[in-house]
């Protein structure tokens, strides 16, 4: 199944595509949040489809997040070796991880809000996880039972923020509009290979990022059990997996950052495409 939301920000509606075409399914369900998950929600939607006559939505509506805001957004940085190299940085020996405030969620194709007196807004396509299932101290080998399903992920950083001003990375990670997320959440049956996913991201039509998840040098069931022995996942949570070079902090020979009127458009395999243009902050 792949799962939407629609609608005004703030006050979006659950739907379906089925067959590319886009269906209501509010009637019946309330949100996709950590409740639907927790409650089998899944099973239940499926049994909809099947069962029930949905109705046709425009597809020239607005897409929300497919998921409503979670207890938590954890990312994982430095997962592709090449990343690692161009950020000058040592592959670490265990997963990198930080958090991405929830606040910065917003829809696939809604406007990148260049921050208040930032000089280094930057792009970095990603693949996500959705957990379905309460995780804690679980097994790598059960991991994916864990999976409610994947989507794609622009996980915007601005580099000042994150790596010259102290602390940790979150302060560059969570700005508003900074984790658009969608255009749909594809369940584990959508996806065959989740190991082998293309995953591609331009700047003003200019190819910057092309990277496969293949090349993930922390696999999502290691990420899946390494996280919950730390931390309870909670069902609807998003794991991030990490991006492949191409950043514009990695550009030679001077890193290239995100002006207003750039548009950032990336995609997934099987997981859609989306399209961010980036505008100045107003008061």
């Amino acid at each position: 199944m792949k799962l939407i939301r629609f609608g005004e920000a703030g006050k979006e509606k659950p739907g379906v595509i089925i067959n590319d075409a886009w269906f209501d399914v509010s009637e019946y369900i309330r949100n996709y949040d950590e409740k639907f998950f927790e409650s089998d929600g899944l099973s239940l939607l499926k049994t909809i489809i099947s069962e029930k006559t949905l109705k046709e939505i425009s597809r020239d509506i607005r897409l929300g997040s497919p998921i409503a805001r979670p207890s938590k957004i954890i990312c994982i940085g430095l997962n592709y070796s090449d990343h690692a190299t161009e950020s000058k940085m040592q592959l670490p020996p265990e997963p990198v991880i930080f958090f991405k405030a929830t606040t910065a969620i917003v829809g696939p194709n809604d406007d990148l809000i260049i921050p208040k007196n930032s000089k280094k807004t930057d792009w970095e396509v990603e693949l996500a996880v959705v957990i379905g299932k309460k995780a804690s101290y679980v097994d790598e080998s059960v991991a994916l039972n864990h999976v409610a399903g994947y989507l794609l992920h622009n996980d915007y950083s601005e580099r000042e923020f994150q790596l010259e001003r102290a602390g940790q990375w979150v302060k560059g990670k969570s700005c508003d509009t900074f984790a658009p997320l969608g255009p749909f959440l594809a369940t584990p049956d959508e996806v065959p290979d989740v190991n082998d996913l293309r995953l591609w991201l331009t700047v003003n039509g200019t190819m910057m990022q092309d990277g496969n998840t293949k090349n993930l040098v922390f696999k999502i069931p290691h990420l899946i059990s390494y996280l919950s022995q730390f931390m309870t996942l909670l069902p609807g949570d998003i794991i991030s997996t990490g991006t492949p070079a191409g950043v514009g902090l990695g550009q030679k020979p001077e890193p290239v950052y995100i002006k207003p009127g750039d548009v950032m458009e990336l995609g997934i395999h099987g997981l859609g495409s989306s399209r961010q243009k980036a505008v100045a902050y107003k008061s």
